[in-house]
């Protein structure tokens, strides 16, 4: 069964797979890690989803001027800045497309001007939406232009009429503030408007706070699955020592401490963090801990501190990790890594380096986090080589 979306008409890229069919997405994601990886070791099927439609957790919108002065909310058109005004998207959850609805109502009865990012003039540039998928909390996350947010009282109470009138309920709403020009969304500095500034949702068994900046992924469906697979593929037995490097807001690293003797997370966004050593107090974790620092420079210092770690979980953005990073956990010899890799190519070309270190790859298992899209996540479970 393939689906259709007038956007892509549009030159829309979000979803370049979208009128393949399903079983043939997965069948091709599989072949391209086989050509990368395969000659480190097997790669298992793709763990597809029976459902793999409307499975985002967390939606951006672009505000843009419309005809005679309106405000129009979209996605930007495929290697352009061009807004494509957008009601709905299939990958979506519904309540999200509501809400962003919403939101544009409410910034329209307010009588919002879209940031023009050519003049550096306007008010509204964004609006990024998170719900949680177990909890059903909404937070909805206003980027402006400038500081000052005028009327935001009545700002917070149009959008939670309008949010109700297409029955949904928004728990929290934040400024965020963003004046540069830049392509990045979100800026350094908040304010909340309503709620808490934060949401909670529930994933493998713990609760976690999200805010605004916090990483988390986008398919929970598809994140439950790929966590349980990798603290699987660990092999804990309740007494190694456990690191969780690029840790975000300690997903793996809390979801694994059950099974291990102790656990330390290691991520560079402060704000992420803060979140990790809350989501551990609330869940009663008492044997993971959180450190703010780069990763690559916390671990280098650690194994030359002469620091051991039995199991590694690392994570690492699409770029991959560094050879500074690969050659600090070699120096600290865990029996076990685990690497949960969301790019392919750096995953090869990392792999390349750990098998000269002296670990093979006992097997990959790929999960389809992004169906429709060309983005495939996998699990690298790598052990030292016994000579």
């Amino acid at each position: 069964m393939t689906q259709n979306c007038p956007l892509r008409q549009k030159n829309c890229g979000g979803c370049p797979l979208l009128s393949m069919p399903y079983p043939d997405q997965l069948a091709a994601k599989r072949a391209k890690l086989v050509r990368l990886v395969g000659k480190y070791g097997p790669v298992r099927p793709v763990q597809g989803m029976a459902d793999p439609m409307r499975y985002r957790n967390k939606a951006i919108a672009t505000f843009a001027r419309g005809p005679k002065g309106s405000l129009v909310t979209g996605i930007y058109a495929q290697g352009s800045h061009r807004v494509l005004p957008t009601e709905q998207c299939l990958l979506q959850h519904d309540e999200l497309d509501k809400t962003i609805q919403a939101v544009r109502a409410a910034a329209q009865k307010c009588r919002y001007e879209a940031f023009d990012e050519d003049k550096g003039a306007g008010l509204v540039r964004h609006v990024l939406v998170r719900r949680g998928a177990k909890s059903g909390q909404i937070m909805v996350v206003l980027v402006t232009g400038q500081p000052t947010l005028p009327g935001a009282r009545n700002f917070v109470n149009a959008l939670l009429a309008e949010a109700a009138q297409r029955g949904v309920t928004v728990t929290t709403v934040v400024q965020n503030v963003n004046s540069r020009q830049t392509s990045a969304v979100l800026g350094s500095a908040e304010k909340v408007l309503y709620g808490k500034g934060f949401i909670v949702d529930t994933l493998c068994g713990k609760t976690f706070a999200i805010s605004p900046r916090s990483f988390y992924q986008v398919n929970s469906v598809q994140t439950e699955l790929l966590y349980s697979l990798a603290i699987k593929a660990a092999g804990l037995t309740g007494k190694e020592t456990v690191i969780d490097a690029y840790c975000g807001i300690g997903t793996i690293g809390l979801a694994a401490a059950p099974h291990a003797k102790q656990v330390i997370g290691v991520e560079r966004n402060p704000d992420a963090v803060r979140d990790a050593v809350g989501n551990a107090k609330h869940n009663g974790v008492k044997n993971a801990r959180f450190i703010a620092a780069d990763a690559t420079q916390w671990i280098l210092e650690a194994a030359q501190a002469g620091q051991k770690a039995d199991v590694i979980f690392m994570d690492p953005p699409r770029e991959g990790s560094t050879p500074e990073f690969i050659q600090s956990v070699v120096q600290m010899a865990p029996r076990t890594v685990v690497y949960v890799s969301c790019g392919p190519e750096s995953l090869a070309r990392d792999l390349e380096l750990f098998v000269k270190k002296g670990y093979k790859a006992e097997y990959f298992i790929p999960v389809d986090m992004f169906p429709h899209t060309n983005h495939i996540e996998c699990i690298a479970r790598l052990v030292r080589a016994t000579h």
